[in-house]
C-alpha cells in the first residue's frame, strides 16, 4: 500500500521510501523515513497533494511524491 491510497484521519507506518536520493534527503530532513508513524490530515479536491503529520510537523506532498512512500495501515 502507498500513501496516496490513504484518507484523512487515517494513520500509518512508514516501510520504505521509493525515490532518488533528492528527495529521499528532503523527506528525512522533515521526519518521513522508515519505521515513524505519519497521520493523514487532509487531501485536496482531486487528490492531487495531501497534508501529512510526522510527529510535530505538518508537511504537504504531491500525489506523485506520496506514490513512492508504501505504508503499512494502523487501525486506531
Amino acid at each position: 500500500m502507498v500513501l496516496s491510497d490513504m484518507r484523512k484521519g487515517d494513520k500509518a507506518e512508514i516501510i520504505k521510501i521509493n525515490a532518488d536520493k533528492a528527495l529521499k534527503d528532503r523527506l528525512n530532513s522533515f521526519g518521513v523515513m522508515r519505521g515513524e508513524v505519519l497521520h493523514v490530515k487532509g487531501c485536496s479536491l482531486g487528490r492531487k497533494t495531501m497534508e501529512i503529520e510526522v510527529g510535530s510537523t505538518h508537511i504537504a506532498l504531491r500525489a506523485d511524491e506520496a506514490d513512492k512512500i508504501e505504508i503499512r495501515q494502523i487501525n486506531s
